[in-house]
């Protein structure tokens, strides 16, 4: 081989580090740029958990440890006198005053009482000098206004004596003399039997008395002997025939509790006397 040859195969194998351009494998990883670490991937937090409901405080007694049950004193306490202390239901209280009730309303007339529609017996008005019951009427033909007095012990005897007669036959209903009254005459005009009798709006004004011994109850509204029944514990459904009959019964039994008007007494055999 000749010289040329051989200079050719040592110029192979020299290897030029003067030029900037020559790149080896080392240069090329050294010179590329270093990527940023990543951070670490964690998970996310779990959820807190859901608030626990505030545990109720238990009592422990100083000498155990289990927690005490409230036990219910036998003894009474001051503020809750014992049952023999305490004061009966039926004793009035003497704070009605400051409650502020009002008192109840006076009688509507000297013969009656503070109760609707109920009255003292006869023996119990002529002791008090209560004789004669007077009331209001007004004439249908020429509309005069009359005061009229009837005889508390009169009148009420014959009421007493019609009823006597006829009771075996009222059937618990009101007999037509009933139904259809017999009113007073007018002095002004002179018509005989125009006397209407005055009744109020207000049922607890109604002069019953006066009604009974006239006897014009059959005057009054089938409202208004409903009213009179129910304030004295007396049926008052139906017709008011059978409402009208009560009505007078019970008027005339507030006045003698005794008598033709009791439910106890016999009618010849033929029963009793409903009430």
């Amino acid at each position: 081989m000749g010289m040329d040859g051989q200079a050719a195969m040592v110029r192979r194998d020299v290897v030029v580090v003067d030029d900037p351009l020559a790149l080896t494998l080392g240069s090329i990883y050294a010179a590329a740029p270093t990527p940023p670490r990543r951070p670490p991937r964690t998970s996310p937090p779990p959820p807190p958990p859901p608030p626990s409901s505030p545990t109720r405080a238990t009592r422990h007694r100083l000498d155990n440890s289990a927690p005490s049950k409230r036990r219910r004193s036998s003894e009474p306490r001051p503020d809750n006198p014992a049952p023999s202390q305490r004061r009966p239901s039926s004793e009035p209280r003497s704070d009605n005053v400051a409650d502020g009730a009002p008192p109840p309303p006076p009688p509507p007339f000297p013969w009656a009482t503070d109760r609707p529609a109920r009255h003292d017996t006869m023996e119990s008005l002529l002791r008090r000098g209560i004789t004669s019951v007077e009331g209001e009427a007004r004439c249908k033909r020429c509309n005069c206004r009359a005061t009229v007095a009837f005889d508390l012990e009169a009148k009420f005897r014959e009421v007493r004596e019609y009823v006597a007669a006829n009771r075996h036959s009222f059937n618990d209903r009101a007999p037509y003399a009933w139904m259809n009254p017999v009113l007073p005459d007018c002095e002004a005009c002179g018509q005989d039997g125009c006397l209407w009798p005055a009744i109020p709006a207000e049922k607890g004004q109604i002069n019953w008395i006066f009604l009974l011994l006239g006897q014009m109850l059959g005057c009054c509204t089938l409202e208004q002997l409903k009213y009179f029944c129910k304030n004295t514990g007396r049926h008052r459904t139906g017709a008011k025939n059978r409402v009208l009959y009560y009505a007078y019964l019970e008027m005339c039994k507030q006045l003698q509790p005794h008598g033709p008007f009791d439910d106890t007494v016999p009618v010849n055999g033929n029963g009793f006397l409903h009430a």
